[in-house]
């Protein structure tokens, strides 16, 4: 076959701010040999987000050492949220806006909804592309995919090889139609959606294992010609009633006593919120069910109403 190698960095969108300062976003396109079909990382929506930087990292890596494996299109955009990254900021700084509740953007809107229009535009038609989050800097997630139920069909088989833990399919009043999933969901580019680690941190292991997964859907589509490794089997959650929020009733620090991924019985203590000042233990936190804890609170300070940890329950 004749390989038709090319790595090409290209911009997106760039249009001028104020105080001689430009706002744009980049991808690399990596293509080889001869087919058009295309699969696109995209991650760095909220810039206090970083597992996905690693991902991108390491699947480049691969791709340079292994081109010859490769029969189709790679593009990858690494920072779509530029200036919160560089500003340690969740959503955009000086706008006061989460990027991700403003897509599809408008090419007739201000600065920010006409470069996510473009941005929508230029991942649109892809065979699939997959948006990599991190949790918040509360808490700390096992790598999962999230999937609108309106895309189940679709997007399920492709999650099964993605080499995740969990599977959690929203129901579609849970799922928010401004987020740019649900937008190339919606205009037929199946588009499945991560989260896993922590805010402002790097989880190796995570990107690693995520990383093993997205080969073995290039492999699915037909653009992977390599070996790829099994994936793990991950459980998979349809009912929005099997998960358990935990939410603090009190204020106070909380110390965890157990970690994300382990698995609870009834009335084993998850951690406790301590009262500092007075050196009083104030509340154990208590599974109220036999399950699998998924989500728990990294930040020690909470709130009334803060959450504390997510548990898949177990039938």
């Amino acid at each position: 076959m004749l390989h038709l190698k090319t790595y090409m960095i290209e911009t997106v969108i760039e249009t001028e701010m104020p105080v001689n300062e430009t706002f744009f976003i980049k991808k690399n396109r990596i293509k080889n040999g001869t087919s058009n079909k295309r699969f696109s990382l995209i991650t760095g929506i909220h810039g206090d987000e970083l597992e996905g930087q690693y991902c991108a990292y390491l699947l480049q890596k691969y791709l340079n050492e292994n081109i010859e494996l490769l029969d189709g299109i790679i593009d990858i955009y690494p920072g779509v949220n530029p200036l919160g990254i560089d500003s340690i900021t969740r959503g955009i700084p000086a706008f006061d806006l989460d990027m991700n509740r403003i897509f599809p953007g408008s090419e007739k809107g201000d600065m920010i909804e006409f470069a996510l229009s473009k941005l929508v535009a230029d991942i649109e038609g892809s065979t699939v592309a997959m948006d990599i989050h991190a949790s918040n800097i509360y808490l700390t997630e096992v790598p999962q995919i999230r999937i609108n139920e309106k895309s189940k069909e679709v997007l399920l088989p492709l999650a099964l090889k993605s080499n995740v833990d969990f599977i959690w399919v929203h129901s579609n009043a849970t799922v928010l139609e401004a987020t740019l999933a649900y937008t190339l969901n919606s205009r037929a580019t199946p588009t499945l959606v991560v989260e896993m680690g922590v805010g402002m941190r790097i989880t190796k292991e995570y990107s690693e294992q995520l990383v093993s997964g997205i080969f073995s859907i290039l492999k699915k589509i037909g653009i992977w010609k390599g070996e790829v490794a099994e994936p793990r089997v991950p459980i998979v959650s349809n009912n929005p009633e099997e998960v358990i929020f935990l939410n603090s009733p009190c204020a106070g620090i909380f110390i965890k006593r157990r970690n994300h991924g382990d698995y609870l019985n009834e009335g084993d203590i998850i951690g406790e919120i301590i009262n500092p000042l007075e050196g009083t233990l104030v509340e154990e936190i208590k599974a109220p069910a036999k399950g699998w804890l998924f989500t728990i609170r990294e930040y020690p300070v909470v709130d009334t109403g803060s959450l504390m940890a997510r548990i898949l329950r177990e039938e």
